[in-house]
């Protein structure tokens, strides 16, 4: 059985945590799961998975953190045509525009969005945002 890796990067911490609670629903829907820190991760390694999870708050102007996440879903658009990946993370002002313009590299890059959208919360997830990531995590275990 292959590992779903959950791939985020998170300055606060409200990334890691939607991270963990994807992490967890994965794990109860039976399957094995790996949750990593970007800067601990590999692009390559998710070269053969078919679906994984990939989180990044949104910074400055609303776009992903530039030294480490941008790079690392740079080298993830050239192949993952074909491939089921959730995007998630958290942000503190703006409307959320970091993850519909996410969603359409993705999308153009022929990624097809488990959910159909990217998740997202405004600051600190609470409950209700965990259990969602909970859901996520089971959606993916059932690809």
């Amino acid at each position: 059985m292959s590992k779903i890796s959950v791939i985020f990067w998170s300055q606060t911490g409200n990334t890691e945590a939607m991270a963990n609670a994807i992490g967890q629903g994965v794990t109860l829907a039976g399957k094995e799961v790996e949750v990593l820190e970007v800067s601990r991760a590999s692009a390559d390694a998710l070269k053969e998975a078919q679906v994984f999870a990939l989180g990044c708050p949104a910074m400055g102007s609303e776009v992903l953190e530039e030294d480490e996440m941008e790079p690392f879903v740079e080298e993830v658009t050239k192949f993952v045509s074909g491939k089921h990946v959730a995007l998630f993370g958290s942000y503190d002002w703006g409307d959320g525009e970091w993850m519909r313009d996410w969603e359409a590299r993705m999308k153009e890059a022929g990624a097809i969005l488990v959910g159909g959208k990217g998740l997202i919360c405004n600051n600190d997830p609470g409950d209700d945002v965990l259990a969602q990531c909970g859901e996520l995590g089971k959606e993916l275990a059932a690809l």
